[in-house]
């Protein structure tokens, strides 16, 4: 009932959208609304989401630089399991949503508020992941999502309400806008509108981190990451925070047109959708990771690390980060990365970025074993016989089998 809300956590944005939220919020529960925004990178200037919210007459109005927790505790563990959604989307979405829902749930909690409220619309992943979140941090909370509730279901109706309530309205918004778009420090995700054809190429306008790979430097460009058990620590040879060095390998991999991806995926709602996705940090970060595992993973453990990984990145993809199932996988993956510590070089060319050289202090690779020569390590070639025959003795039997079948 909306007499039993007397506060509620809004995550604002300060566009449109939240700004109607915020407004529809004091109207409808007649409640007092905390407004949170959270800085993940997104490249846009938060203090006009201030002065908004001012506006609205919001007295508890936070404003959180989060990067740094952004990357170190939620991207980085993610990237140790090498994590692709539908094996090409590196979840830039995904994963910033439990830790903005974590804060809204926290500021609840320290406020007294009786409610988390969001933007998401009843049509897409976001609202699961948020409210999956909130059932897993505080089970009490209510969630009020405006999308499933009110009728203001067309661009046309949101501009009325905005005009009638003096909500400002920025001139782009008064047209169809081209695409909408979603950004943190980890990529942008561009979708609807322009994109939503899958039969028709993406505008190059759509693309706002990347340099188009054709119009890229005509030299390639080499980068060198450091890693300490599976994290990335370094860029050439400087040590840097993990919010510092995604934003470095995100400048390095923008300038060669890096980590650009048009996918149409599977929504956990239901329905297929078409996203342009730049992730040029994150791309080199993945290619390099592996690049440090290739040399530090037995053979076992990395082939395992691969079959789970499919499931990993499907429960951060469909809301369930804070669920016990990806705690256990985490703690596996977590244990593999022990001694996932060296150097990945990687060479950045037009699009593409590839591992050309890769060293660490814990290799298992090693140029007696494999060496066409005669190497320092015995190595007895006659062993393979047995090794092969072995190997082969059920296939004798099952082709034999076959055989006798066929008369």
């Amino acid at each position: 009932m909306a007499n039993d809300i007397k506060k509620v956590v809004l995550a604002y944005s300060g566009g449109l959208d939240t700004s109607i939220i915020l407004k529809w919020l004091q109207e409808t529960y007649n409640c007092e609304v905390v407004t949170f925004t959270a800085d993940l990178g997104q490249g846009e200037e938060l203090e006009p989401a201030r002065r908004k919210a001012e506006m609205f007459g919001i007295r508890d109005i936070r404003i959180e630089d989060l990067r740094e927790e952004f990357v170190r505790d939620f991207v980085f563990p993610m990237f140790r399991a090498n994590a692709m959604y539908e094996g090409l989307y590196l979840l830039g979405t995904s994963i910033a949503r439990p830790l903005i829902a974590k804060r809204l749930v926290e500021i609840a909690q320290e406020t007294g508020a009786d409610a988390i409220s969001h933007g998401a619309t009843g049509k897409g992943n976001d609202q699961v992941r948020f409210e999956l979140t909130a059932n897993a941090l505080d089970p009490s909370i209510k969630v009020i999502a405006p999308w499933r509730e009110w009728d203001l279901r067309s661009r046309t109706k949101l501009l009325e309400y905005a005009e009638a309530n003096q909500i400002p309205i920025a001139k782009d918004k008064r047209g169809e806008a081209p695409f909408s778009v979603d950004a943190n420090l980890l990529h942008t995700s561009s979708e609807g509108r322009v994109l939503e054809d899958p039969g028709v190429e993406a505008p190059e306008y759509v693309y706002q981190r990347t340099t188009d790979p054709e119009k890229a430097p005509d030299q390639p460009e080499y980068v060198r990451i450091g890693f300490e058990k599976g994290d990335a620590v370094s860029v050439n040879g400087e040590t840097l925070s993990p919010a510092a060095l995604l934003t470095r390998l995100n400048e390095l991999g923008g300038k060669h047109g890096v980590g650009r991806l048009d996918l149409v995926e599977n929504r956990f709602v239901g329905m297929k959708s078409r996203g342009v996705y730049e992730t040029p940090g994150g791309t080199i970060l993945w290619h390099a990771h592996r690049g440090v595992e290739s040399i530090t993973l037995d053979r076992g453990a990395a082939h395992l690390k691969d079959e789970i990984m499919p499931k990993y990145a499907e429960l951060i993809y469909n809301g369930f980060w804070y669920s016990p199932e990806r705690e256990m996988l985490q703690a596996l993956i977590d244990k593999s990365q022990e001694f996932v510590s060296g150097e990945a070089t990687i060479k950045l060319y037009k699009g593409s970025a590839n591992v050309v050289a890769r060293t660490s202090p814990y290799s298992l690779y090693s140029e007696d074993l494999v060496t066409f020569e005669e190497g320092a390590v015995a190595y007895d070639h006659k062993d393979a016989e047995g090794f092969i025959r072995l190997n082969g003795l059920r296939l004798k039997t099952w082709a034999a089998r076959n055989a006798r079948a066929r008369r």
